[in-house]
């Protein structure tokens, strides 16, 4: 996880500075770009730096963060960190659709910034936590652990790495329920009970993997208790 390279995208001089220093003080590299335009360039750039991770304002000057979110998104399964602030709730949930992995809400602390990030590294990286078993099956649906590839009916689906360890955690153990805060805990690693955040991410999931995703079959929601993989 150290010597991750983070891109950090926001037009706000000072809050951009002082996350790079910190960030910086954690052992990661950083990359800086002040709008949507330079951030694209670095991302799509076959030169100079590449980025493991972006942590992405919503609001820049010249493209909005969820289109420039979206547009990664064609391109590029790279974790996102969207940063918003408080009232931007359908922004947060936009950015969530269009395939961020987490957002993180203004002003925030440092320590809760850097917590944020090795979350969602952790969970990508090389020391991601592993199954025993490395490929899972049911319902039509293969989850190899080795490759990293997804496949429904033998079609391949492409997934964020969030939602990929999502599937995973419920693919894991079929027919268990698991609740909001058990999969915020496993899947985000940290407590913080956001709805919204697991809901949109389900939501996702189940456009990828569902013949209906308005009717699921793979992917049941047990009403007030929370969500399970039904594998036959």
């Amino acid at each position: 996880m150290r010597g991750a390279s983070i891109l950090i995208v926001d037009d706000d001089e000072m809050l951009r500075d002082a996350v790079q220093r910190k960030l910086e003080g954690e052992q990661f590299k950083t990359i800086t770009a002040e709008t949507g335009q330079q951030a694209l360039d670095i991302i799509n750039s076959s030169e100079g730096p590449t980025a493991d991770l972006v942590l992405l304002d919503i609001m820049l000057p010249d493209i909005e963060g969820t289109s420039v979110c979206q547009q990664i998104r064609q391109k590029s399964s790279v974790p996102i960190i969207m940063l918003t602030v408080r009232n931007e709730e359908a922004d947060r949930i936009l950015g969530l659709e269009l395939g961020a992995d987490d957002y993180i809400t203004k002003p925030f602390s440092p320590r809760e910034m850097v917590a944020r990030v090795k979350a969602v590294l952790r969970r990508v990286g090389p020391d991601a936590p592993l199954s025993d078993r490395r490929v899972l099956e049911g319902a039509d649906v293969v989850l190899n652990l080795d490759t990293r590839e997804v496949t429904v009916r033998g079609e391949p689906v492409e997934l964020t790495p969030t939602q990929m360890r999502l599937l995973q955690v419920l693919m894991e153990q079929p027919g268990r329920v698991f609740s909001t805060d058990e999969l915020l805990d496993t899947v985000w690693d940290y407590r913080q009970y956001d709805a919204h955040l697991v809901e949109t991410h389900i939501s996702n999931l189940r456009n990828r993997i569902e013949d209906d995703p308005k009717n699921p079959q793979r992917i049941v929601t047990v009403r007030s208790f929370g969500y399970k993989f039904v594998a036959e």
